[in-house]
């Protein structure tokens, strides 16, 4: 049955704001127990208080990030050119770029080969995706500097996706009879499995997200070189 045009422009807009509404309700969830600063609410192990104080950097700015990222996927945000640099400068310098060199101290500090990839990897891919997304838009490629911010916020989205392949990854051992404090006792172990699925998940999806669009033939105009959207 043929969707009549009217649903059809509508429905890409509605599945932007619903990220933003996941995003920012994500966002208040991860930051909560940080921003009092109170070294026992963190949620990982930390070594000492330089490594809390990079993790509260890293938690915060990265929630930065998360909240302001879907923004620059909403049609009417990137409509309006100042607007969409605005907010694209902003999640650049105040989220991704602080998140992603506060994550690498983070990680290694950690001393868990499985947190230290989990969180390294992504953090490096992070910082490259940003910067090879603000060339193309400095040579007025818009098209690949949306492929670019897919993928730079499919890695920031890792925050959100990991949290919830964790307990996907408890649930799926319920039907084998795992005892529930068994799984309970592992949970903690998960999470740098999580991490590391998080990223791998998400930027398969951005990948399938950007040749849809692409084999699609939405057209995506040129900029002036020169002109960065962020």
């Amino acid at each position: 049955m043929a969707v009549p045009p009217a649903q059809t422009a509508r429905r890409p807009p509605l599945r932007a704001w619903a990220l933003v509404v996941v995003a920012a309700v994500a966002g208040v969830v991860l930051a909560a127990p940080y921003v009092l600063l109170d070294i026992g609410s963190s949620r990982l192990e930390v070594t000492g208080r330089l490594h809390y104080g990079l993790l509260v950097a890293h938690v915060l700015t990265a929630a930065v990030a998360l909240v302001l990222g879907p923004l620059q996927f909403v049609p009417a945000v990137r409509a309006h050119t100042g607007r969409h640099r605005a907010i694209g400068r902003a999640y650049l310098l105040a989220g991704v770029v602080p998140a992603g060199l506060t994550a690498v101290p983070v990680a290694l500090l950690s001393g868990r080969l499985v947190t230290q990839v989990g969180l390294v990897v992504p953090a490096v891919g992070w910082l490259v995706t940003a910067a090879l997304a603000v060339r193309a838009i400095r040579r007025g490629d818009v098209e690949a500097h949306r492929s670019w911010m897919t993928r730079n916020y499919a890695l920031t989205f890792l925050a959100v996706t990991a949290r919830v392949l964790v307990p996907l990854m408890l649930l799926a051992q319920v039907p084998f009879g795992v005892p529930a404090d068994t799984l309970r006792a592992s949970a903690p172990a998960l999470i740098p499995v999580g991490q590391v699925l998080g990223w791998v998940v998400n930027l398969v999806v951005a990948e399938i997200l950007i040749r849809r669009r692409r084999s699609a033939g939405v057209a995506v105009p040129r900029e002036d070189a020169g002109t960065p959207a962020t």
